[in-house]
């Protein structure tokens, strides 16, 4: 007897079709939900990054978003925004009882150095007692100063509103001090050297970003050879760059991220005048001003650059 298998076979197809093809979505599934889960990752990846970059260059207050989507990914920002508040927080307290000791001791030092001054003036006090007064005035003077530069950066890190913000002429600023200057700096045996060939403008508080260039030439003038400095203004890459340059002995590589510590001086610096302050000011500045601070090798020397953002609308 003999029997027809064609239907058979034909079935037998159509199952190794179904198979191949269900193989086949399988594979096209699982690459689509590769991809997704890999862009969904990767976007909560760069995200965190971004934020901590940000965090990095502008300070705690920054905190990573969150999407409320509950998963793993928010439970983990969640957590990283527990710790920067906690760190913030930590580190405000510190800041707060520096900033108090600086106001709170201002005062008993300044009637100190008031009664010191009034027994210098005593007919009855020997010349090694009036050197010795002397000495202890100069003293009190350093630590008052010290106080001060305190007290001047905690305003500048509390200040969140720029009403003071005018439209400036960095030339016109960078001029200013070099006229100030030029004179300590001729003492020196050296000068202060502006170059500049138009007016830049942006918008900053002149009194903080005169304060700021100030300390950057007097630490030039210290520090470099020969007390020349030169202060270039221009414009580039759609920003305003302020750059102030020594001949001096610079700083080395691994201690530049360092230097805008509060009280940090460098090993070779401690037996020169100073509070290890002056830059520190001079970043609390910049912050305010949405700027960047860069510091390079002049080769020899130190070169400090400033470099803020153009405002969008400029009054002529």
């Amino acid at each position: 007897m003999g029997r027809d298998i064609t239907d058979l076979g034909r079935f037998a197809d159509e199952i190794y079709a179904a198979l191949a093809f269900t193989i086949l979505l399988i594979f096209v599934l699982a690459a689509v939900a590769s991809v997704s889960v890999t862009r969904r990752t990767v976007g909560r990846i760069e995200s965190i990054d971004a934020t901590t970059r940000s965090i990095m260059e502008s300070g705690l207050g920054r905190r990573i978003p969150l999407r409320g989507t509950q998963d793993e990914w928010d439970h983990l920002a969640q957590n990283l925004n527990s710790m920067l508040e906690r760190i913030e927080g930590l580190m405000a307290e510190v800041k707060q009882v520096s900033d108090n000791v600086a106001h709170d001791l201002r005062t008993p030092l300044t009637r100190m150095r008031g009664r010191l001054e009034k027994a210098s003036i005593e007919k009855s006090v020997s010349d090694r007692d009036q050197s010795l007064i002397n000495e202890t005035i100069a003293d009190l003077d350093d630590v008052l100063r010290m106080f001060s530069s305190l007290t001047r950066i905690s305003q500048i890190e509390a200040t969140t509103q720029k009403i003071a913000f005018r439209t400036v002429d960095l030339l016109e600023i960078a001029t200013a001090v070099g006229d100030l200057f030029d004179a300590s700096a001729e003492s020196e045996g050296g000068r202060v050297e502006v170059i500049g060939d138009k007016p830049v403008r942006i918008s900053a508080d002149r009194d903080l970003l005169f304060d700021a260039l100030s300390n950057l030439v007097d630490n030039g003038i210290k520090h470099g050879r020969e007390g020349v400095v030169t202060v270039r203004v221009e414009q580039k890459n759609g920003g305003a760059v302020l750059s102030i340059a020594d001949h001096g002995p610079g700083i080395p590589p691994e201690e530049i991220e360092h230097v805008f510590k509060r009280f940090y001086r460098l090993e070779r610096s401690r037996s020169t005048p100073g509070n290890g302050l002056g830059l520190s000011l001079v970043a609390a500045v910049v912050r305010l001003h949405s700027a960047r601070i860069a510091l390079f090798d002049n080769r020899p020397g130190l070169k400090v650059e400033l470099q803020f953002p153009m405002p969008n609308e400029i009054s002529p």
